[in-house]
């Protein structure tokens, strides 16, 4: 009997082992390489490190530029996050339908969550384009003057904010529609019975019972959103004049451009503990609005 435990527990050890290695060379080991780093002064081309102690985080929280792409990143987050809910709550129910060819419409809406950012990036700046972009050339058709998009500093982050929720829709739609399919079908035959309408059956069964997963979306969509990088990077490069300026572009820019390997440190490190506090936040509040069908 102890053998065949002694073996079990090998098994469990020898196919965790791998995890456990990349956990440790490629996560641990560099969040603790990282703080040590964040309290030098290194340049990588020209020198080795000199200790600073925490000199590089207050130069950060002292200057303008951390709480300028903070207001960004916070920005295209109160945009993102309920637009995005709303369009990812459609998707699913459409997901939810009995339409014919309805899964040849689910691998349709999923193919932007398999597409490069690259690619993705670059079909948003010719969308985007206000001389002869596809939305200006709409607007256009029906009398309105399209804005200059990436081009114009309050029309920029809503531009990265519908390719964002192009990219992001299937995935999140998904999620949500599997989060449909889990509902109780008895609900909402009791309720057409007490003479519930498709408003009140959503309100009172919908909302409730998906909140768990909404949460979830929740939580996921704003981790992504303090961490928005590359269609920043592909489609603005944080401008017109800072406008999409957010905080991983910011550590880019320190790190690979600058060089400045102990600012972009202690940049991405007032980052994490940002995203640590929000999402422990989140955690929190969930009590009040989140139910669990027990």
């Amino acid at each position: 009997m102890s053998f065949r435990r002694n073996k079990k527990s090998f098994t469990i050890i020898f196919f965790l082992l791998p995890s456990l290695f990349g956990l440790i060379f490629f996560s641990l080991t560099p969040m603790v390489s990282s703080f040590f780093i964040s309290l030098t002064d290194w340049d990588v081309i020209s020198g080795s490190p000199k200790f600073l102690g925490f000199s590089n985080f207050i130069n950060i929280l002292q200057g303008e530029e951390f709480w300028r792409t903070l207001k960004n990143t916070l920005y295209f987050i109160v945009l993102y996050i309920p637009l995005m809910l709303l369009v990812s709550l459609s998707v699913a129910n459409l997901f939810n339908s009995k339409y014919k060819g309805i899964t040849m419409y689910r691998a349709i809406y999923y193919i932007p969550v398999i597409t490069s950012w690259v690619a993705g990036a670059l079909i948003w700046k010719w969308v985007l384009n206000p001389q002869h972009g596809a939305i200006n050339t709409i607007l256009g058709y029906i009398g309105i003057e399209g804005p200059g998009w990436l081009y114009n500093e309050i029309w920029a982050m809503p531009g990265i904010v519908l390719a964002s929720i192009w990219k992001d829709v299937g995935f999140f739609g998904l999620i949500l529609f599997a989060g449909l399919q889990g509902i109780n079908p008895t609900y909402y035959e009791a309720a057409e019975i007490d003479g519930a309408n498709w408003w009140q059956k959503f309100r009172k069964i919908t909302l409730p019972l998906l909140s768990p997963t909404i949460f979830f979306v929740i939580i996921i969509s704003i981790i992504n959103s303090f961490q928005l990088f590359p269609q920043v990077m592909i489609m603005t490069e944080g401008g017109p004049h800072g406008a999409t300026q957010v905080m991983v572009e910011r550590i880019y820019k320190y790190a690979f451009e600058y060089y400045k390997m102990g600012y972009a440190s202690a940049f991405s490190w007032l980052l994490f503990l940002i995203i640590f506090f929000v999402t422990a936040f989140q955690l929190k509040i969930q009590k009040s609005w989140v139910k669990y069908d027990t």
